[in-house]
């Protein structure tokens, strides 16, 4: 499972998915797209039924990964032990993965019940940044003193080169964005309007578009 708020998600993730499953040998991914964030513009964060559905874009060239919608569905927060609780409920055969970025493998230990995230699923932390390997590995094995039978993989793979945050700001400018992108998210995003302020809608003469 790979979740996050895919706003929008892009082929650096898409990159991340790859190296991941061929190097732990999965046979498939699941992307969980999290719901709103309230305290974000619209123009930052894409509706929820967007991001899902570009997500959905972005997978169909990868017959082995799947689309969730399960934390768009819910009310409320999500927190990553119940998601996984539910995938288990649905999917009780399912040896799961939980791919994180490296960032969010430092501070797994505040997260909501994160010693029974590690009995529900294996982590794969992705190092991306230059010379961070050495921290992470030595946060894993804190976690696994910790969390005795947990089994948790720090991988390293070549970074590709884009974020969200600048992708959306290329898309605000109307900037080119092939190759950051899978083209029919592009296509989709440009159709409906996204990454653009209300002043930049009624400029483009899509006001009341969507």
């Amino acid at each position: 499972m790979f979740g996050g708020s895919f706003n929008p998600i892009h082929n650096g993730h898409l990159h991340l998915v790859r190296a991941v499953k061929r190097a732990l040998k999965l046979d498939g991914v699941v992307l969980m797209p999290a719901g709103e964030a309230p305290h974000k513009s619209t123009a930052e964060y894409a509706p929820a039924e967007h991001r899902l559905e570009i997500c959905r874009l972005a997978a169909e060239n990868y017959p082995w990964m799947t689309v969730s919608d399960y934390e768009i569905r819910k009310n409320g927060k999500s927190y990553t032990v119940e998601t996984l609780r539910a995938l288990h409920a649905q999917h009780p055969d399912i040896h799961w993965t939980l791919m994180i970025g490296s960032d969010m493998l430092l501070t797994f230990d505040k997260w909501y019940c994160w010693q029974e995230i590690l009995s529900l699923a294996d982590v794969c932390a992705v190092s991306r940044e230059k010379g961070d390997l050495p921290e992470l590995t030595d946060k894993a094995k804190q976690l696994r003193a910790a969390a005795p039978g947990a089994n948790i993989t720090v991988l390293r793979t070549a970074a590709f080169p884009a974020s969200s945050t600048e992708i959306r700001e290329k898309l605000r400018r109307g900037a080119d964005c092939a190759g950051l992108l899978p083209e029919n998210a592009l296509d989709y995003i440009a159709e409906k309007h996204l990454y653009l302020t209300e002043q930049e809608c009624e400029n483009s003469g899509q006001g009341g578009a969507e």
